[in-house]
């Protein structure tokens, strides 16, 4: 299953994306503010790219989260799955109100959690895993004849990880190019911006130096991210890293590129404040 319609005009299509984003980042907001604790500013720089996945490009089957031919989604970066479970609840994963169980006992994990939540394939979290694991599931795939393709979401800070590098050059030896590895580059991590942290440029560079075929977009751009998801399934013999440039906290003015945003839930007022701007958007 594709949940895309299939008679949508591609002006349709980014439409239907870009309102799907837009109440899905009013449902990141409401989960944190009423967790108070959560990680907005990841969240809401993801939830572009996550939502195209789910209602474009991957085949998946909410009514069936173990159908053998899937696609995989791994998030790595785990610490935004606001972004996630707002993109599972939208697309029938689960009811809606689950959404405000966020990090409350018995409801919704903090980060993903495989065995509690229908539609999450691993738990991440710890970063620097994720690109491992969807390897290991691109593998599985070759094997059993082709049968899916693996997507995963990465972070900036994350890519500071040594485990993201020997995955990088696994993945290339072995031909992958049923797996796309997404990079969320808000440019943001928790302890300041990448640059100062731990620099990564020139990035693109570093991933074609490690033979893979690479994309840069502007991760907030439904039409490059689709023809960017497009130009991954075409490409052969090799894994595809698209490098999504986004914005930390993207719609919300007093979020954006904002490093204090990386894991501050909003209060009741900021909340308020952040889905006016968001439905304005």
């Amino acid at each position: 299953m594709n949940p895309a319609t299939q008679t949508e005009t591609r002006e349709q299509t980014l439409a239907r994306l870009r309102k799907l984003a837009q109440g899905f980042r009013v449902d990141i907001i409401e989960m944190l503010e009423k967790a108070a604790s959560g990680h907005p500013g990841g969240s809401l720089s993801v939830i572009d790219l996550v939502t195209a996945l789910y209602f474009q490009q991957m085949r998946h089957d909410p009514k069936n989260p173990a159908w053998p031919e899937r696609d995989r989604f791994i998030l790595s970066k785990g610490h935004a799955v606001p972004a996630q479970y707002a993109a599972l609840a939208g697309a029938g994963y689960f009811p809606r109100e689950k959404l405000s169980t966020l990090r409350r006992l018995g409801g919704l994990q903090g980060h993903p959690v495989n065995t509690l939540t229908p539609g999450i394939e691993a738990c991440t979290g710890s970063l620097g895993q994720g690109l491992s694991i969807a390897q290991g599931l691109a593998m599985a795939s070759k094997a059993d004849g082709d049968k899916f393709r693996v997507y995963c979401v990465i972070g900036d800070g994350e890519m500071q990880e040594g485990q993201i590098w020997e995955a990088a050059l696994s993945a290339a030896k072995y031909q992958l190019d049923n797996l796309v590895c997404v990079l969320d580059y808000n440019k943001g991590q928790i302890d300041g911006y990448v640059k100062d942290v731990m620099p990564l440029e020139p990035i693109a560079d570093k991933w074609r130096a490690f033979n893979w075929h690479v994309i840069e977009i502007d991760g907030h751009d439904f039409g490059q991210i689709l023809d960017a998801f497009d130009e991954a399934r075409r490409t052969k013999g090799k894994p595809t890293f698209i490098l999504a440039n986004t914005v930390k906290g993207k719609a919300v003015s007093f979020m954006e590129d904002r490093i204090e945003w990386h894991g501050a839930a909003p209060s009741k007022e900021q909340a308020q404040k952040a889905i006016e701007e968001i439905k304005q958007s």
